[in-house]
């Protein structure tokens, strides 16, 4: 296991941005989405950064990819959720684009993460 803490990646703190940004747009979608669109779009975001976390405190880094991959999927799920959220005019076009592009940034830094882990695989 590192002595670096999933704290120190800026894929997690840009990660966790992302989840902040997520909450604050979804404040103003329709009370009736609260148990739909709101919810998934939240718990997608916040599982991107929880399973870099988890993911980098387990013991091997097997486990480590795994989670990383998890939490790419997450990530293509809240780019989707956004799409939708736009189409469907709960989330105004440029917002939605500045997000998208916030999460394409971190996909490219998880993908780089995984293919620094997978160098470290035998």
């Amino acid at each position: 296991m590192s002595v670096y803490s999933y704290r120190d990646l800026n894929v997690w703190k840009l990660s966790i941005e992302l989840v902040q940004d997520i909450y604050e747009v979804t404040q103003r979608f329709p009370k009736e989405e609260l148990y739909g669109l709101v919810s998934q779009l939240r718990r997608a975001a916040v599982s991107v950064p929880a399973n870099i976390a988890e993911g980098q405190q387990r013991d091997s880094t097997k486990d480590y990819l795994r989670h990383v991959a998890i939490s790419l999927g997450s990530l293509a799920e809240v780019r989707t959720l956004l799409e939708i959220s736009q189409r469907l005019h709960f989330l105004k076009r440029e917002r939605g684009s500045e997000l998208d592009a916030k999460a394409e940034r971190i996909g490219r830094m998880i993908r780089a993460l995984q293919k620094s882990l997978k160098k470290k695989l035998p």
